[in-house]
This record gives C-alpha cells, structure tokens and sequence, in this order.
C-alpha cells in the first residue's frame, strides 16, 4: 500500500461512518420522546465503531459531522451542543489495541454516557433556560445511551468475527 493511501482509506472510512451516523441518527429508528424535539436513536453505537476503527482525529471528525449533520436535518438548534457532545463520547474509546472489544472499549460505551447525558443536560438547561425540564428529558439520553452500547457491543462482537476485519481500516 502507498503512503498515500492510508490517509485517503482514513478519509474514506471517515465520510462513510459520518453519513452512516447522519442516518442512523435522523431517520433509521429513529424515535421521538417529549416536547423538546428529542429523539431515541442508535447513531451512537456507529459512533462508538468509528472511535474503535479509527485514530482518534478520524473519530471525533466523523462524529461530529455526523451528528450535527442529523441534528441540521431534524432539529438545527441543537447542531453546536451535538457536534461538541458527539466528539467527546469518543474519547473514552481507543483504536490502539488489536481487538475491537479490548477491555478498555468494553467500559467506554458506560463512559460515554455520563459525557452524552450530562452534555445534553447542560445544553437543554442554557438553550430552554430551565435545568429542572432538562433534568426530565435525561431519561431519554439514558435509555439512548443504554441501547447504542448494547448495539455496539453486538456489533463490535460481530465484527471481531470477521477475518482481519480489524486491521483492514
């Protein structure tokens, strides 16, 4: 392979799990919950793959565009909270290993989501100016958040079922 060939398979891979999360987040299973325009979806699990398949930059850009492409489709004022958000539950993640569930990536889903839900709180807190109604909408990020990492934990064991699957990116 050429040296050039791997930030374009990067890039490549980047652009491809970010319309996946735009997807996945917007439109497939996609459900809604309250009256702040919040919804129940699974963009995260694809997040929590991009974090393990890529180096982290990679990671956090396809998070980002991702997110905040569902959210300028579905919901725009809350693009700038998603993007920041979406980047963060990255980071409990790590690409360094040699398998996708090492041990490490196993407990990032339940690192991740303390980030997601404690982000989302603060952001619905400042933009509705009321913490008690943000506090009511929590439960759907911890139900959003419980569901991505049982998703990724099925998919992750999945892919780890498939010869040099791991390496291939």
């Amino acid at each position: 392979m050429k040296a050039t060939a791997k930030p374009i398979t990067l890039m490549t891979a980047t652009g491809l799990f970010a319309a996946m999360i735009t997807l996945m987040t917007a439109y497939i299973f996609h459900i809604p919950y309250g009256a702040n325009g919040g919804y129940v979806h699974f963009g995260d699990a694809l997040i929590y793959l991009a974090a393990v398949l890529l180096p982290h930059p990679y990671a956090l850009a396809a998070a980002a565009i991702g997110g905040g492409l569902a959210d300028l489709l579905t919901a725009p004022a809350w693009a700038p909270a998603t993007i920041i958000i979406k980047m963060l539950i990255t980071l409990p993640f790590t690409s360094k290993n040699d398998k996708i569930l090492s041990g490490r990536n196993i407990l990032a889903p339940f690192l991740a989501a303390p980030i997601c839900i404690a982000g989302y709180y603060l952001a619905e807190g400042l933009m509705f100016g009321s913490f008690a109604s943000a506090a009511a909408s929590a439960i759907g990020n911890v139900i959003q958040s419980a569901g991505s990492a049982v998703i990724f934990l099925i998919a992750a064991k999945a892919l780890e079922r498939l010869p040099g699957f791991f390496r291939q990116i």
